[in-house]
């Protein structure tokens, strides 16, 4: 299951963050995957100024969401860095390495997220696809708008063909670690969200009941 999230940034918060890029120093997003053979991008150079300011921003607007603390359940998360397509780069469909090398110590990548940055209306191309069992879901999201999946999903970035395709990237190690379960939890919290107060005081609690203790069951197994 994925989330999209429509407005995860505001108009500002993208412009802003678009402004960095422009002044940015990039580099071969090769870097953090040297032994890729499908991954053909840039990236912001890790822990640039440029890095540093957007990673506050984006970190800071992904992790005050609601939606987003619901579905991810996060624990830690890598800080956002923002990559670049210029025409002919993609990258090919893939999955996410399962551990990542931040300080203090490795994160283990449960959910990924990509936020949209660039109008889709100024490059041709740059899809993101995302295979969800025997779904291909190709998404070409908003300015401030991200998606949220299973870093277990195989995914990549469709050729861009014309323009820039600028976006940020983000992984979360969850305290529930398994997606099947996350996605459990995340149906039942809908449902007591939905159901607002057409539902009975007492179902409420039973529902609360339900996720509370699923929960002390699953956290980091």
């Amino acid at each position: 299951m994925f989330l999209h999230i429509k407005e995860i940034l505001t108009p500002a918060q993208v412009t802003q963050l678009l402004e960095l890029a422009k002044s940015a120093t990039w580099q071969d997003g090769k870097v953090s995957n040297p032994h890729s053979k499908t991954k053909n991008n840039l990236q912001l150079e890790y822990g640039s100024p440029a890095h540093q300011q957007s990673a506050k921003i984006l970190g800071e607007a992904i992790q005050r969401r609601e939606e987003f603390n619901d579905f991810a359940f996060p624990k830690r998360m890598t800080p956002p860095l923002i990559t670049k397509y210029q025409p002919g780069m993609n990258y090919g469909m893939h999955t996410d390495s399962s551990m990542i090398m931040v300080p203090p110590a490795p994160l283990r990548s449960d959910v990924s997220t990509t936020i949209f940055l660039a109008d889709p209306s100024t490059y041709e191309g740059g899809e993101l696809h995302v295979q969800m069992g025997d779904q291909s879901i190709k998404i070409k999201g908003e300015p401030g708008s991200a998606i949220i999946y299973p870093s277990i999903s195989m995914h990549g970035v469709e050729p861009v063909t014309k323009g820039e395709r600028i976006a940020a990237i983000a992984f979360t190690e969850s305290y529930i670690r398994d997606p099947a379960k996350r996605d459990i939890l995340y149906q039942v919290q809908e449902v007591s969200a939905e159901e607002g107060f057409n539902i009975s005081w007492e179902n409420r609690n039973r529902l609360d009941f339900i996720r509370n203790n699923l929960r002390r069951m699953w956290d980091s197994e």
